[in-house]
Protein backbone atom coordinates (compact mmCIF):
# COMPACT_ATOMS: atom_id res chain seq x y z
CA UNK A 1 0.00 0.00 0.00
CA UNK A 2 1.54 3.56 -1.13
CA UNK A 3 0.58 6.48 0.43
CA UNK A 4 -1.67 7.80 -2.62
CA UNK A 5 -3.40 4.58 -2.12
CA UNK A 6 -4.21 4.83 2.29
CA UNK A 7 -5.02 8.57 1.15
CA UNK A 8 -7.60 7.22 -1.74
CA UNK A 9 -9.30 5.02 1.12
CA UNK A 10 -9.84 7.36 3.66
CA UNK A 11 -11.40 9.88 1.43
CA UNK A 12 -13.18 7.40 -0.44
CA UNK A 13 -14.42 6.24 3.08
CA UNK A 14 -15.23 9.46 4.45
CA UNK A 15 -16.90 10.57 1.37
CA UNK A 16 -19.33 7.60 1.00
CA UNK A 17 -19.96 7.70 4.64
CA UNK A 18 -20.82 11.64 4.63
CA UNK A 19 -23.20 11.04 1.22
CA UNK A 20 -24.87 8.54 2.81
CA UNK A 21 -25.30 10.39 5.59
CA UNK A 22 -26.31 13.53 4.15
CA UNK A 23 -29.08 12.04 1.89
CA UNK A 24 -30.57 9.69 4.57
CA UNK A 25 -33.36 12.32 6.09
CA UNK A 26 -34.46 13.00 2.22
CA UNK A 27 -34.44 9.18 1.49
CA UNK A 28 -36.54 8.38 4.35
CA UNK A 29 -38.68 11.43 3.70
CA UNK A 30 -39.26 10.30 -0.38
CA UNK A 31 -39.09 6.57 0.70
CA UNK A 32 -42.05 7.37 3.30
CA UNK A 33 -44.15 9.68 0.48
CA UNK A 34 -44.27 6.34 -2.45
CA UNK A 35 -44.97 4.17 0.22
CA UNK A 36 -47.62 6.43 2.16
CA UNK A 37 -49.73 8.24 -0.48
CA UNK A 38 -51.35 7.93 -3.63
CA UNK A 39 -51.06 11.57 -5.61
CA UNK A 40 -50.99 12.49 -9.19
CA UNK A 41 -47.47 12.53 -10.42
CA UNK A 42 -46.71 9.93 -7.93
CA UNK A 43 -45.04 7.86 -10.87
CA UNK A 44 -43.41 11.14 -12.31
CA UNK A 45 -41.60 10.58 -8.70
CA UNK A 46 -40.60 6.90 -8.87
CA UNK A 47 -39.24 7.91 -12.44
CA UNK A 48 -37.09 11.03 -11.44
CA UNK A 49 -36.03 9.23 -8.57
CA UNK A 50 -34.87 6.04 -10.26
CA UNK A 51 -33.23 8.41 -12.60
CA UNK A 52 -29.44 7.99 -11.17
CA UNK A 53 -29.83 4.27 -12.04
CA UNK A 54 -30.08 4.18 -15.25
CA UNK A 55 -28.47 7.53 -16.25
CA UNK A 56 -24.74 7.25 -17.28
CA UNK A 57 -22.63 8.56 -14.16
CA UNK A 58 -21.09 11.10 -16.16
CA UNK A 59 -24.66 13.00 -17.66
CA UNK A 60 -25.22 12.70 -14.25
CA UNK A 61 -21.97 14.35 -13.05
CA UNK A 62 -22.55 16.99 -16.04
CA UNK A 63 -25.60 17.89 -14.50
CA UNK A 64 -24.30 18.47 -11.22
CA UNK A 65 -21.80 20.40 -12.73
CA UNK A 66 -24.17 23.16 -14.59
CA UNK A 67 -25.87 23.73 -11.34
CA UNK A 68 -23.12 23.71 -8.90
CA UNK A 69 -20.73 25.59 -11.37
CA UNK A 70 -19.86 29.38 -11.12
CA UNK A 71 -22.84 30.22 -13.75
CA UNK A 72 -25.06 27.52 -12.53
CA UNK A 73 -28.31 28.52 -10.60
CA UNK A 74 -27.20 27.20 -7.08
CA UNK A 75 -23.21 27.34 -7.57
CA UNK A 76 -23.20 31.12 -8.59
CA UNK A 77 -25.41 32.54 -6.19
CA UNK A 78 -23.47 30.27 -3.26
CA UNK A 79 -20.13 31.84 -4.84
CA UNK A 80 -21.57 35.79 -4.69
CA UNK A 81 -23.62 36.13 -1.91
CA UNK A 82 -21.08 33.46 0.51
CA UNK A 83 -17.68 33.55 -1.52
CA UNK A 84 -18.02 29.65 -1.34
CA UNK A 85 -17.52 27.30 -4.44
CA UNK A 86 -18.62 23.99 -4.41
CA UNK A 87 -17.28 22.34 -7.54
CA UNK A 88 -13.53 20.62 -7.31
CA UNK A 89 -14.04 20.26 -3.66
CA UNK A 90 -14.68 17.75 -1.21
CA UNK A 91 -18.20 18.65 -1.05
CA UNK A 92 -18.46 17.70 -4.65
CA UNK A 93 -17.21 14.56 -4.61
CA UNK A 94 -19.59 14.03 -1.98
CA UNK A 95 -22.95 15.24 -3.24
CA UNK A 96 -22.44 13.49 -6.60
CA UNK A 97 -21.64 10.14 -4.71
CA UNK A 98 -25.04 10.75 -2.68
CA UNK A 99 -26.85 11.71 -5.73
CA UNK A 100 -25.86 8.60 -7.23
CA UNK A 101 -26.13 6.48 -4.71
CA UNK A 102 -29.71 8.07 -3.89
CA UNK A 103 -32.52 5.65 -5.73
CA UNK A 104 -30.69 2.61 -3.57
CA UNK A 105 -31.12 3.95 -0.18
CA UNK A 106 -34.66 4.82 -1.03
CA UNK A 107 -35.57 1.43 -2.92
CA UNK A 108 -34.54 0.20 0.93
CA UNK A 109 -36.32 2.33 3.00
CA UNK A 110 -39.49 2.44 1.13
CA UNK A 111 -39.65 -2.19 1.23
CA UNK A 112 -39.23 -1.71 4.84
CA UNK A 113 -41.52 1.12 4.96
CA UNK A 114 -44.26 -0.98 2.95
CA UNK A 115 -43.30 -4.23 5.66
CA UNK A 116 -44.96 -2.18 8.41
CA UNK A 117 -48.38 -3.05 9.44
CA UNK A 118 -50.57 0.30 8.58
CA UNK A 119 -53.02 -0.54 11.09
CA UNK A 120 -50.18 -0.01 13.83
CA UNK A 121 -50.23 3.32 12.71
CA UNK A 122 -54.02 3.85 12.80
CA UNK A 123 -53.75 1.89 15.95
CA UNK A 124 -51.19 5.05 17.20
CA UNK A 125 -53.71 7.75 15.41
CA UNK A 126 -56.48 6.24 17.43
CA UNK A 127 -55.12 6.75 20.72
CA UNK A 128 -54.47 10.57 19.99
CA UNK A 129 -50.92 10.08 18.68
CA UNK A 130 -50.57 12.97 15.54
CA UNK A 131 -48.97 11.84 11.94
CA UNK A 132 -45.59 13.08 13.07
CA UNK A 133 -45.72 10.99 16.67
CA UNK A 134 -46.82 8.31 14.82
CA UNK A 135 -43.85 8.55 12.57
CA UNK A 136 -41.56 8.85 15.25
CA UNK A 137 -42.55 6.38 17.44
CA UNK A 138 -44.06 3.31 14.93
CA UNK A 139 -43.22 3.98 12.01
CA UNK A 140 -39.50 4.76 12.01
CA UNK A 141 -38.56 2.05 14.98
CA UNK A 142 -39.93 -0.79 12.81
CA UNK A 143 -38.71 0.51 9.62
CA UNK A 144 -35.27 0.79 11.34
CA UNK A 145 -33.40 -2.49 9.63
CA UNK A 146 -34.80 -1.05 6.02
CA UNK A 147 -32.52 2.64 7.28
CA UNK A 148 -29.81 0.57 7.95
CA UNK A 149 -29.45 -1.20 4.98
CA UNK A 150 -30.29 1.91 2.92
CA UNK A 151 -27.50 3.70 4.32
CA UNK A 152 -25.02 0.76 3.71
CA UNK A 153 -26.34 0.28 0.41
CA UNK A 154 -25.77 3.82 -0.56
CA UNK A 155 -22.49 3.63 1.17
CA UNK A 156 -21.23 1.07 -0.73
CA UNK A 157 -21.82 2.65 -3.74
CA UNK A 158 -20.97 5.63 -2.87
CA UNK A 159 -17.12 3.89 -2.77
CA UNK A 160 -17.55 2.84 -6.06
CA UNK A 161 -18.61 6.22 -7.65
CA UNK A 162 -16.34 7.52 -10.83
CA UNK A 163 -18.06 9.41 -13.83
CA UNK A 164 -20.19 11.76 -11.77
CA UNK A 165 -17.10 12.75 -9.08
CA UNK A 166 -14.35 13.53 -11.95
CA UNK A 167 -16.99 15.42 -13.75
CA UNK A 168 -18.17 17.49 -11.12
CA UNK A 169 -15.15 17.34 -8.28
CA UNK A 170 -12.16 16.21 -10.55
CA UNK A 171 -9.12 14.28 -9.79
CA UNK A 172 -7.23 16.10 -6.67
CA UNK A 173 -5.01 14.06 -4.92
CA UNK A 174 -5.74 13.99 -1.32
CA UNK A 175 -9.00 16.17 -1.72
CA UNK A 176 -10.95 14.34 -4.46
CA UNK A 177 -9.43 11.36 -5.63
CA UNK A 178 -11.43 8.66 -4.21
CA UNK A 179 -10.55 4.53 -4.69
CA UNK A 180 -11.89 4.54 -8.45
CA UNK A 181 -10.12 7.58 -9.86
CA UNK A 182 -7.25 6.44 -7.93
CA UNK A 183 -6.99 3.04 -9.61
CA UNK A 184 -7.75 4.60 -12.96
CA UNK A 185 -4.93 7.28 -12.51
CA UNK A 186 -2.50 4.48 -11.07
CA UNK A 187 -3.56 2.31 -14.76
CA UNK A 188 -2.31 5.35 -16.92
CA UNK A 189 1.07 5.23 -15.32
CA UNK A 190 3.79 2.42 -16.27
CA UNK A 191 3.70 -0.26 -13.93
CA UNK A 192 0.59 1.06 -12.64
CA UNK A 193 -1.48 -2.29 -12.74
CA UNK A 194 0.32 -4.00 -10.39
CA UNK A 195 -0.01 -0.84 -8.37
CA UNK A 196 -3.24 -0.76 -7.98
CA UNK A 197 -3.84 -4.26 -7.21
CA UNK A 198 -3.90 -4.24 -3.47
CA UNK A 199 -6.58 -0.99 -3.94
CA UNK A 200 -8.82 -3.11 -6.31
CA UNK A 201 -8.62 -5.71 -3.36
CA UNK A 202 -9.18 -3.64 -0.49
CA UNK A 203 -12.19 -1.63 -2.55
CA UNK A 204 -13.38 -5.47 -3.42
CA UNK A 205 -13.30 -6.36 0.53
CA UNK A 206 -15.06 -3.05 1.73
CA UNK A 207 -17.75 -3.27 -0.96
CA UNK A 208 -18.66 -6.72 -0.27
CA UNK A 209 -18.45 -6.16 3.40
CA UNK A 210 -21.09 -3.32 2.89
CA UNK A 211 -23.20 -4.80 0.97
CA UNK A 212 -23.11 -8.11 2.80
CA UNK A 213 -24.01 -6.29 5.86
CA UNK A 214 -26.76 -4.13 3.81
CA UNK A 215 -28.45 -7.48 2.22
CA UNK A 216 -28.55 -9.12 5.74
CA UNK A 217 -30.23 -6.08 7.77
CA UNK A 218 -32.67 -5.89 4.25
CA UNK A 219 -33.54 -9.71 4.41
CA UNK A 220 -37.48 -10.60 6.61
CA UNK A 221 -37.30 -12.41 9.61
CA UNK A 222 -39.51 -15.01 10.88
CA UNK A 223 -40.57 -14.17 14.34
CA UNK A 224 -39.15 -15.85 17.28
CA UNK A 225 -41.38 -18.62 18.53
CA UNK A 226 -41.53 -18.08 22.53
CA UNK A 227 -39.58 -20.93 24.24
CA UNK A 228 -41.60 -23.32 26.19
CA UNK A 229 -40.64 -22.87 30.02
CA UNK A 230 -40.67 -25.86 32.43
CA UNK A 231 -43.39 -26.40 33.88
CA UNK A 232 -43.53 -27.22 37.69
CA UNK A 233 -43.69 -30.72 39.06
Amino acid sequence: MTAEAISAIGLSLSVAAAAATAGLPLAVAVAWVLARRRFRGRLLLEAVVSCPLVLPPVVTGYLLLLLLGPEGPIGGVLERAFGVRIVFTWWAAVLAAAVVAFPLMVRAIRLSIDAVDPRLEQAARTLGAGPWRTFLRVTLPLARPGLLAGWLLAFARGLGEFGATIMVAGNIPDRTRTIPLAIWSMAERPGGLAEARGLVIASILIAIAAMAAGQWLAEPREPREPREGRGDA
